[in-house]
């Protein structure tokens, strides 16, 4: 996790760059984590944050605002659809904050957190990605 992801976007990084967010290191161990789990996401900016593509839809969305802590939601997108009957990821990781049935938040007040949760991330990122397709 040490090392810098080759899919950083540079317009996301000059955004965040102009921010000074207290965060900031969060931001960026995040950034990476997301980028080295799976080599098929896109980093781009919506809704003034750092957001994540997987096959031109958008999945993941990092919540920087307000700048008390910084949350991932696993998302389906934008647009309204049908709501699944179950949980879209059936294991129970204690990170994930069920919002609806597709969709999840997780959330982190220190980059010691996202340490530690290094290992279950990755495992969600890779199963949204496979159960959103």
């Amino acid at each position: 996790m040490e090392t810098q992801s080759a899919n950083l976007n540079t317009e996301v990084t000059v955004f965040l760059d102009g921010l000074k967010h207290p965060f900031r290191a969060e931001i960026e161990l995040l950034r990476n984590l997301i980028l080295q789990a799976n080599s098929n996401l896109i980093e781009n900016i919506k809704w003034n944050s750092p957001n994540y593509c997987f096959e031109n839809k958008d999945r993941i969305t990092m919540r920087i605002n307000p700048p008390k802590q910084i949350q991932l939601i696993f998302h389906c997108g934008a647009k309204v659809q049908e709501l699944p009957k179950d949980k879209l990821i059936k294991e129970n990781f204690d990170m994930l904050v069920w919002k609806a049935n597709d969709r999840a938040v997780a959330t982190f007040n220190n980059e010691q957190a996202i340490i530690n949760g290094k290992d279950d991330l990755v495992q969600i990122i890779n199963k949204w990605l496979a159960v959103t397709k």
